[in-house]
């Protein structure tokens, strides 16, 4: 027997105009939260769906719940659009990673740029490891995005909870 797709999943394959129907005879979908305590915001901005996320914001659903959105999957019109609608740049996941953690360390260019044109970003944000955007790139010999970070002011000196800078955990220093 075919297991009933649901709301999350619709969400996430972009099916816009089943998801408005649920939504529609159910205003609480759009808080609701699945196993993984993501809710339908999460599933269409990593899916990539910028017409389902910016539908669930005219509703209401709330912008900044936390998770990496649209930074690890390199949905930059995502990004915009919640950056747009007061999300918080520095909101930080379960591990203290922020967009800009994600971005740097999954070598996304350009919602790297778009995340460091904003105001108020925290650039040495450090996640539970103690680590920052430039170590993560560092560490993934993400040479471009440590080059932007460091021309942004990010720290060369901040140290990990192994008492390391970005620049020691570089497999190759240019």
């Amino acid at each position: 027997m075919l297991q009933e797709e649901n709301v999350f999943d619709m969400a996430y394959k972009g099916k816009f105009t089943a998801v408005k129907n649920l939504l529609d005879q159910d205003d609480k979908l759009k808080t609701k939260t699945d196993s993984s305590e993501r809710m339908l915001i999460h599933w269409a901005a990593l899916g990539g769906h910028n017409d389902l996320v910016k539908h669930l914001l005219s509703i209401g659903s709330p912008v900044d719940p936390q998770d990496d959105y649209a930074s690890s999957k390199n949905w930059q019109s995502i990004c915009i659009k919640l950056v747009e609608n007061s999300a918080d740049i520095n909101i930080a996941d379960k591990r203290g990673a922020t967009p800009l953690h994600r971005a740097a360390s999954k070598g996304n260019v350009e919602v790297l740029k778009f995340l460091l044109a904003q105001e108020g970003l925290n650039i040495d944000a450090q996640d539970i490891y103690g680590n920052t955007a430039l170590h993560l790139a560092c560490e993934e010999d993400r040479q471009q995005e440590a080059k932007l970070l460091v021309a942004h002011g990010a720290s060369l000196e901040v140290t990990n909870k192994e008492r390391k800078t970005p620049l020691e955990l570089a497999s190759v220093v240019r």
